[in-house]
């Protein structure tokens, strides 16, 4: 056998036709493949000639019998054939000769040449490898149900859907793990039988491909070393193979390698067949086609599901019986089986690798009896009906709400097992009790409707509503379109529009600005195109007037991309030098400043916008926004409240600790308060300054607190544009149709830290390294409409270019105008007041030396079980100094060395308050965050232990929720 024949088995005959495309133009291939025939020399004809007076010489001494026909259909699929490895050569069985020629009226003869001759000459060589074959049904109930759902997911995120045989590819090779002699290889070692095992498993999957003149042709190459990917990367990499197939562009490295392989003729209609095996690969599996028993083709499909009957698929395993045997091969396949039906979490993990948040299905004994009594049949529906109300109350703990990290998220009482119902169910009919204005539905659809209405991206809370019109509308606009309903293309690429604009703004304020405080809206980005399209709706709808509250984050961007406030006043914000000492502060103004603009529609209708100032902090705007709206409703005579919108936007921390949220949610509906309802979208960042939700609040959600006006809550995922869309829609027809309060929880991320000269990894290093690595939500939703084809690659970059182009013509007539003066205010103090303060008597705060050392010590001895984040360790070097009085004290060391000695005193010290325990402003460090995994080592906990002081209950530093506006020691 040629080297060619033994390295590419099956894809022989490809190469040579691809050989013959080369040698009439040379460029018609890639140039991996000119490489590859630059040397090579085919003999073709010659060497099939040759071989075949061989075989005739080996016949004719042979003492074997001749190899027996089998009655089982033989397919011509063979798989690629591993890296090469010394064959060793084997007695033929073959027929003692060549057949003649038939001749006859009515015949003719046809020399095989070219591509079809080289297939001739590979199952000839295939007769050399003594097989045997293992056949096995499989019921597919289980696969079909879990493979249906898997594509629902991935037809929601544009991705392409997944085949049956991908999912049997691999189990294939996951049972091949289990099962290694599987993979294994028949070669000649020094003249002697031998046995390759291979630890990598190369799996090679026959590709079917139609050429344009009609002719088929059959190409085997390989996913390599699959048993490192998960299944997503599987996925993929399967994907990438057939696409490359399909397009011509398989390169030599595709078919190099494979190990084992997998052929479908199930596709077909092909119930069983056994493929021919190279030489050099240990097994072939073939699939069926998946279909009920032939004895149950003319069934109802009411009466199959009433009696639980699934449909079979035959796989079979060829291998070479010399290194394999029966028994191994029939193990093989009852892994595959036992994956199939969901063994060892076979389901469980393809889910988590495509971030699926449901439960798989799994096998199960059918509990459905045709003579059940009457009291069952009741339970059995009734056990229906409160899983559907579970859903309604606790879907939105399934949902894929955090664009950083999937979470596998189980509720017992979201899982179908839990009330008894099993994958034999879902054929069958259930009473539904009006969901999407049925009575009755297959337990399917009713699964299908609740997870995807309450546990996608879109997740609402409404329950807690008593009101039952006011939770029937909601229901009846959310379960029939299951939260999914399609946009229009016009409102696609307008969002995509408003992407482009806030991602723009923040990336050039970042080039041009670098280290300026600008609370970013990076991460957040979708809030733009969410309030572009809140206003498109409300000025379709007759309403005259937004007023907006928010705090820092975004504030710029809103400004600038929803407002309408000029690049160039920005700017020149950002070049101009406030003074410190002013009552103003110290550059934060243009983070308080309001301002009124005018919001145009598509349709070129117009909506005066206000941002109100906020000089306070945070939160303390609510309240603010609420009076504005109330007086220009008197004003306009609105007494339906319907023309002036309220807007507040909100951060998670402060939406959860701030007690004036509380407070203004508690005015919204009295009567000489109440506004008709104002929309409050929360941009939660998942993280407060320095804080985690695990130390900022008690409750599950940021948002809980609205709860107690009954306010309906819709978590939604920053990274799903359309998403976020569909929740503002929703929001904002609510607040229409009963004037009540209504939450947005848009989850999100914070690009950077607290503002842009902040360091966040310092105390969050596993949430910034997902960060860092995470792509921005208008790469994300670029991708997913060329995806989908609703736009094309230039029209996209065109947008962007056109958008930052617009941001450099303003940012250059800035730098040509003359800088603005810098604001003069006030000075804080006058010169009498601090000669006062300065003239106070100061009380001894003296500590002896060595009590300085032995605090200095222990809030500088870091364990080195803590890896410390590479910033922070020259800070830790010059406290060591500062400690030892090489260097003088900076005014945060010092406190933490007045917190320590009071410590050593005997006495209790507690240190609370929001980001107490980094500090404001990145100074203290009284907690190190362990770099690699995010664990907080507390130095002062060190000296709490060594004192004379009772062992503290509670941690000496404690990160609060956002109520506490100052951070306090308590003694």
């Amino acid at each position: 056998m040629s080297t060619v024949t033994s390295t590419y088995g099956a894809n022989t005959a490809f190469i040579e036709e691809l050989y013959e495309r080369y040698r009439a133009n040379p460029d018609s291939v890639s140039a991996s493949w000119k490489e590859f025939f630059a040397d090579y020399e085919p003999r073709f004809a010659e060497e099939y000639e040759e071989e075949l007076e061989e075989e005739r010489v080996l016949a004719a001494g042979a003492d074997a019998a001749p190899h027996p026909a089998t009655e089982v259909q033989i397919e011509a699929a063979p798989a690629a054939a591993v890296s090469p490895v010394p064959s060793v050569p084997t007695p033929a069985a073959r027929p003692t000769a060549v057949p003649a020629p038939v001749s006859g009226e009515g015949t003719s003869s046809v020399i095989l040449r070219g591509v079809a001759a080289k297939i001739a000459q590979n199952m000839e060589a295939s007769l050399a490898v003594p097989t045997a074959t293992s056949v096995r049904n499989i019921p597919v109930k289980v696969l079909e149900e879990n493979r249906r759902v898997i594509n629902n997911h991935l037809t929601l995120s544009g991705q392409p859907k997944a085949s049956f045989t991908h999912i049997i590819a691999w189990a294939i090779v996951k049972a091949a793990k289990t099962q290694p002699r599987m993979n294994s290889a028949f070669a000649a070692q020094d003249g002697q039988p031998t046995r390759v095992d291979r630890s990598d498993i190369n799996i090679g999957l026959a590709i079917d491909v139609e050429k344009k003149d009609k002719t088929r042709s059959l190409v085997v190459p390989s996913v390599k070393r699959a048993q490192t990917l998960d299944f997503a990367q599987f996925l993929k990499s399967y994907n990438d193979l057939v696409r490359k197939a399909r397009n011509n562009t398989l390169e030599i490295s595709d078919f190099e390698g494979t190990t084992i392989s997998l052929t479908n003729p199930g596709t077909i209609g092909t119930v069983a067949s056994v493929p021919r095996l190279m030489q050099t690969q240990g097994a072939i599996i073939a699939t069926g086609q998946i279909d009920y028993s032939a004895e149950y083709s003319a069934s109802d499909p009411s009466v199959l599901a009433d009696l639980g009957i699934s449909k079979v698929m035959t796989m079979t395993s060829t291998y070479d019986h010399r290194i394999i045997q029966g028994a191994e091969s029939g193990a093989f396949l009852a892994r595959i089986h036992e994956l199939l039906i969901g063994a060892d979490g076979f389901y469980e993990e393809i889910y988590r690798d495509l971030k699926i948040p449901y439960e798989p299905m799994h096998w199960a004994r059918d509990r459905h009896r045709l003579n059940a009594s009457d009291d069952e049949k009741v339970a059995r529906e009734a056990a229906v009906l409160q899983m559907i109300n579970a859903y309604r109350v606790r879907g939105h703990l399934l949902a894929d709400l955090d664009p950083l990290e999937y979470t596998v998220k189980r509720h017992p009482e979201l899982d179908p097992a839990f009330y008894g119902l099993t994958v034999w169910d879902l054929d069958r009919e259930f009473v539904c009790g009006g969901l999407c204005g049925k009575l009755t539905a297959k337990l399917r659809d009713i699964l299908d409707t609740l997870r995807e209405t309450y546990g996608g991206r879109l997740a609402p809370e409404y329950m807690h509503i008593q009101e039952t019109v006011q939770k029937k509308w909601l229901q009846d606009r959310m379960e029939p379109t299951r939260n999914l309903q399609p946009l229009d293309l016009d409102i696609k690429r307008r969002i995509l529009m408003k992407l482009n604009d806030s991602e723009a703004f923040e990336k050039f304020l970042h080039t041009k600005y670098v280290g300026h405080k600008r609370f970013s809206l990076e991460g957040a980005e979708t809030l733009i195109p969410m309030l572009d399209f809140l206003f498109n709706a409300a000025t379709a709808q007759g309403v005259q007037e937004a007023v907006i509250g928010m705090a820092h984050r975004g504030r710029l961007n809103v400004l600038a991309n929803i407002i309408g406030k000029s690049y160039e006043k920005i700017f020149h914000e950002f070049e101009g030098d406030v003074d410190p000492n002013t009552t103003q502060g110290s550059g934060d103004v243009k983070y308080h400043l309001g301002a009124d603009g005018i919001h145009q529609s598509p349709s070129g209708a117009q909506l005066k916008l206000t941002l109100a100032s906020n000089p306070s902090h945070l939160e303390a705007v609510d309240p603010i926004v609420e009076g504005m709206v109330r007086a220009k409703q008197t004003l306009v005579g609105d007494r339906q409240r319907k023309v002036i919108l309220p807007i507040l936007l909100h951060g998670d921390a402060a939406f959860a600790g701030q007690g004036v949220v509380a407070e203004t949610l508690n005015l919204s509906q009295l009567k000489g308060y109440r506004t008709g309802g104002t929309v409050h979208i929360v941009i939660n960042n998942q993280i407060g300054f320095t804080t985690g939700p695990e130390d900022a609040r008690s409750s599950m959600y940021a948002t809980d607190v609205a709860k107690a006006v009954q306010a309906p809550i819709f978590h939604v995922n920053g990274d799903d544009p359309e998403a976020c869309i569909r929740a503002i829609q929703l929001a904002y027809d609510f607040r229409q149709q009963f004037h009540k309060d209504v939450v947005i929880d848009m989850i999100c991320y914070r690009r950077h830290g607290h503002n842009e000269g902040d360091e966040p990894s310092l105390t969050q290093p596993k949430m910034y390294k997902a960060i860092k690595e995470h792509r921005s939500v208008r790469k994300i939703y670029t991708e997913q409409l060329l995806r989908k084809e609703d736009i094309g690659p230039q029209e996209a970059e065109e947008w962007l270019d056109n958008f930052q182009k617009k941001l450099q013509d303003a940012f250059d007539r800035t730098r040509e105008d003359s800088l603005p003066p810098a604001d003069q205010g006030r000075s804080l103090w006058t010169d009498e007041e601090i000669t006062g303060f300065q003239n106070q008597p100061s009380p001894d705060t003296s500590v002896p030396r060595e009590r300085v050392d032995a605090v200095g010590n222990a809030l500088t001895a870091i364990p080195e079980s803590v890896t410390v984040h590479p910033k922070l360790k020259p800070i830790l070097t010059r406290r060591r100094a500062m400690a030892e009085g090489r260097e003088p004290m900076d005014w945060a060391f010092a406190e933490l060395m007045a917190f320590g000695t009071v410590v050593l005193d005997g006495y209790r010290v507690r240190l609370s308050g929001q980001d107490s325990g980094r500090g404001t402003f990145s100074q203290r460090h009284a907690i190190v965050f362990d770099y690699v995994t995010g664990e907080g080592f507390v130095p002062l906990n060190t000296l709490a232990q060594d004192s004379a002081a009772p062992k503290p209950a509670d941690p000496v530093v404690v990160d609060s929720d956002l109520s506490f506006q100052t951070e306090h020691p308590e003694s």
